[in-house]
């Protein structure tokens, strides 16, 4: 298993919270391999996405489509600024 750490801020987190169900509604339909995703707040208005793939490619396939559905560019339209993006396996 893939696992995605994003780390961003995002100073309206009303607007990210509310544009949360939509991307995840999305990702379950368009997304092969998408497992689940954990949203974390942090101080200073930063969060954490934690998102499981079933692979790496899975992970690269979902990189390359980027905010192609409305519920995902709403949700990426509510980051402000990225801050770091890593992935790893599972262990």
């Amino acid at each position: 298993m893939t696992i995605e750490l994003t780390r961003f801020r995002a100073n309206d987190a009303l607007a990210l919270l509310s544009a949360r169900p939509g991307m995840l509604a999305d990702f379950r339909a368009d997304r092969d391999g998408f497992v689940g995703a954990r949203l974390v707040q942090l101080a200073d208005g930063e969060w954490l996405d934690i998102v499981e793939w079933a692979s790496d490619a899975d992970f690269a396939a979902s990189r390359d489509k980027g905010a192609n559905l409305p519920g995902i560019e709403r949700f990426f339209a509510a980051i402000d600024e990225l801050i770091s993006s890593e992935q790893g396996e599972l262990a």
